[in-house]
């Protein structure tokens, strides 16, 4: 089942307000539990665990930013 525009966006939303500060303090608490590592492998941590939070939610991202296909052309 096909998310409409209207969700995906309400789902976008929800995950950048909630879900990514969550998981800001899971990766920071990750390079806590690794105990500092150099300064090279942490930011190899933090680029990893940066682009690895947006895989899963592509399909809702994709597309959330321009105008609702369905919504016709009544704007004036």
């Amino acid at each position: 089942m096909a998310l409409s525009h209207k969700a995906r966006r309400r789902w976008a939303m929800v995950i950048l307000l909630v879900g990514l500060p969550v998981y800001i303090v899971l990766a920071v608490t990750v390079i806590d539990w690794l105990g500092r590592p150099g300064p090279w492998v942490e930011f190899a941590v933090y680029v990893v665990l940066g682009i690895g939070w947006a895989l899963p939610f592509r399909a809702v991202f994709r597309g959330v930013g321009r105008a609702d296909p369905g919504a016709g052309d009544d704007r004036r």
